[in-house]
C-alpha cells in the first residue's frame, strides 16, 4: 500500500474526528459560550453548510491547478478552521468557524479520493479509495471517543487543538508522501461541469440523499433508542459509538473489495441489506446483546456504501470526475440533513423511539430501488453491465500514471 494513501487516510481521520465529535460536546460547548444545546446543535449545521458550499465552489476553483497542490491546501484549510474554532472568543465566530472548517471537506475527499485511484492499480482502484476513506471510519472508533472524553475532561477546545496538531500531521505528510499530480491538460470549469450532462450521474447522487439519508435518520437518535429501548446506561454510549465505528471500517473495506469485482450489484445489494438491517432494529433494540450486534451491522452495510458509490460516480464521470466525486460528499451532507429530519419527524409525530430506524428502512429501500433503475438504465444504454473491473483500466489509462 503506497504511504501517499496513509497520509491521505490520516487527514480523514481528522476530518471525521471533528465532523462527528462536535455531537458528543454540545453540553460543553454550550456550557462555556452560554447558549442553549440547541443553539450550540447550529455549530453541526454551520459544518454542514460549509461541506455542501465548498464542495463545488472549491473544486472548481481548483480545477486547474496541480492535484498534489490542491490537497495540501485544503488540508491546510481545514487545520486552520479547527485553529479558529479552538480560540472562538464567542458563540457567532465559532460558527462562522464551523463553516470555515466545513468548506474544505467535500473538496478534500473528491481530489483525495481521484488522487488514491491514480495511485493504485487499474483493479485496485477501489480499494485504494477504501484506504483513503478508512481514516474517516477509524476516526469512529478511536478519534470520536477519545474526544469526546477528552472534551468532558479537559475542555472541548483541548479536543479541537488535538484535531488541529492531527491535521497539521496530515497535511506534512501529503507533502512528503504523495508524489506530483499535477492536472490534466484540458482541465478546467467547463469540463468538469461537462459530467453533469450524465443522467446516470444525477442518478448515484440521487441514490446517496435518499438511501444514505436512512443511515443517517438511525444514526442521528441512537443515543436515545440504546439508552431508552435497549437499556444501555448513558456512560456506555462510547462503547456504543465505538461499535458502530467498528461496522464502518469493515464495511469500508468490504465496499471496497466487492466494488473492484461486482460494482453495480455491490451497490444495490448494499442498499437492500441496509434497508433489511434498520427495519430489524425496531425489533432487536428491545434487548442488549441483540441492539449491539446490530449497531455494527448498521454501520457495516451504511459504509459498504460509500466506496461503492465514490468509484460508480469517479466510472461516470470518468471524463471529469473531480468535481463529481466533491459533489458526493455534498450529497452524503444532504442525506444527513434529510435523514436526522425525517427521523425528527416521526419521533415528533409520537411514533417512539424506534421509529427512526423505520424510516431510515424507507429511505434505504428507496435507495436501493434508484440503483437497481440506474442499473437498469446502464444495461439499456449499453447492451450490458460492465463492473469496475473491465471498466478500471480505461479510466485510469486516461488518467495521469504520475502515482504508479
Amino acid at each position: 500500500m503506497p504511504l501517499a494513501l496513509v497520509a491521505l487516510a490520516v487527514t480523514a481521520f481528522a476530518i471525521g474526528t471533528t465532523e462527528f465529535a462536535a455531537m458528543g460536546l454540545l453540553p460543553q460547548v454550550a456550557g462555556d459560550l452560554g447558549v442553549s444545546v440547541p443553539r450550540a446543535g447550529w455549530l453541526i449545521s454551520a459544518y454542514a453548510v460549509g461541506v455542501v458550499v465548498g464542495a463545488p465552489l472549491l473544486t472548481a476553483a481548483a480545477a486547474r491547478l496541480p492535484r498534489k497542490a490542491v490537497l495540501v491546501g485544503l488540508a491546510g484549510l481545514f487545520t486552520a478552521g479547527n485553529l479558529l474554532c479552538a480560540v472562538a472568543p464567542g458563540f457567532w465566530f465559532l460558527a462562522g468557524a464551523r463553516f470555515v472548517t466545513g468548506l474544505p471537506h467535500g473538496a478534500f475527499f473528491g481530489a483525495g479520493a481521484v488522487a488514491a485511484a491514480e495511485l493504485a492499480a487499474p483493479h485496485l482502484r477501489a480499494r485504494a479509495v477504501s484506504v483513503m476513506f478508512a481514516g474517516l471510519t477509524v476516526a469512529n472508533i478511536v478519534g470520536v471517543p477519545a474526544a469526546t472524553l477528552l472534551g468532558q475532561h479537559l475542555g472541548w477546545r483541548a479536543t479541537m487543538l488535538v484535531v488541529v496538531a492531527t491535521g497539521a500531521l496530515g497535511t506534512a505528510a501529503i507533502a512528503r508522501l504523495v508524489p506530483a499530480l499535477p492536472s490534466h491538460e484540458h482541465a478546467g470549469l467547463r469540463r468538469e461541469l461537462s459530467a453533469f450532462r450524465s443522467g446516470q450521474l444525477w442518478l448515484a447522487l440521487a441514490t446517496v440523499v435518499f438511501g444514505c439519508g436512512g443511515f443517517f435518520a438511525c444514526y442521528s437518535y441512537i443515543a436515545p433508542l440504546m439508552t431508552e429501548v435497549a437499556g444501555f446506561a448513558p456512560g456506555s454510549m462510547t462503547l456504543v459509538l465505538a461499535l458502530f465505528g467498528v461496522g464502518m471500517t469493515i464495511g469500508n473495506a468490504v465496499g471496497g473489495w466487492v466494488a473492484d469485482r461486482a460494482l453495480r450489484p455491490g451497490v444495490c445489494a448494499a442498499f437492500v441489506l441496509l434497508s433489511l438491517t434498520l427495519a430489524a432494529f425496531a425489533a432487536t433494540a428491545h434487548a442488549q446483546w441483540s441492539a449491539a450486534v446490530t449497531v455494527v451491522l448498521v454501520g457495516l452495510f451504511g459504509f459498504a456504501i460509500v466506496p461503492t458509490v465514490q468509484t460508480l460516480v469517479m466510472e461516470k464521470a470518468r471524463h471529469a470526475p473531480t468535481l463529481a466525486s466533491a459533489t458526493v460528499q455534498g450529497a452524503f451532507n444532504l442525506a444527513n440533513a434529510q435523514g436526522a429530519w425525517l427521523g425528527g419527524a416521526a419521533l415528533s409525530a409520537g411514533f417512539g423511539w424506534t421509529s427512526p430506524t423505520l424510516v431510515g428502512a424507507a429511505l434505504a429501500g428507496v435507495g436501493a430501488l434508484l440503483a437497481v433503475v440506474s442499473w437498469a438504465a446502464d444495461r439499456g444504454g449499453r447492451g450490458g453491465s460492465r463492473l469496475v473491473a473491465h471498466s478500471a483500466p480505461r479510466a485510469a489509462d486516461e488518467a495521469a500514471p504520475a502515482g504508479r
